[in-house]
């Protein structure tokens, strides 16, 4: 499998975490209770999964090795995916922040739950196509069978090493799960 490819299955998982959290931030405006336990393995997933495993995969090494094929850092679609990503961290940020105050019927803080959580879903999807394609056929265009071969071995090394064993799988398992109701 090719990196890309490893990386559009994983979009597929965060797609399907982006379509839970709409869910619930369209019930949350709608005058449903505040799920705390839910809002947190959202920012859980995303965090861990979507930001610490995926999103390393790409700023650490994809968009690295495109640097070094010419593609600009500082410009041009790699930067424009960088600033997404940091406007995406900011959107979980401002999620994790207000949970327990929404929790507790604070008016504003469920506004900015449901608002920074329907903000961050709207980011993630337009951001997604773009990389799966526009992006990722641009890096497959560039990239050798050695450079896709060392690359993917990069990306079983932070599995392995900085994810850790099982916890791929593990936010899987939650993905479907949110995704399920």
């Amino acid at each position: 499998m090719l990196p890309t490819e490893i990386l559009k299955h994983e979009h597929q998982l965060i797609l399907m975490v982006l379509d839970a959290a709409e869910r619930e931030a369209r019930a949350m405006a709608g005058g449903a209770a505040v799920n705390a336990d839910r809002l947190n393995a959202f920012v859980d997933f995303i965090r861990n999964f979507a930001d610490h495993c995926h999103h390393a995969k790409e700023e650490d090494l994809l968009f690295v090795r495109m640097g070094e094929k010419g593609f600009p850092l500082q410009g041009g679609p790699v930067a424009v995916m960088l600033h997404e990503h940091e406007l995406g961290r900011a959107h979980v940020k401002a999620v994790a922040d207000n949970i327990a105050a929404a929790a507790a019927g604070v008016g504003d803080a469920r506004t900015v739950v449901v608002e920074s959580l329907a903000a961050y879903a709207s980011l993630l999807r337009h951001h997604i196509h773009k990389e799966d394609h526009i992006l990722f056929p641009m890096a497959d265009q560039i990239f050798s069978e050695a450079d896709q071969a060392a690359l993917a071995a990069d990306f079983e090394r932070v599995e392995r090493d900085e994810v850790g064993d099982g916890v791929h799988q593990r936010y899987e398992a939650l993905a479907r799960e949110l995704a399920g109701g």
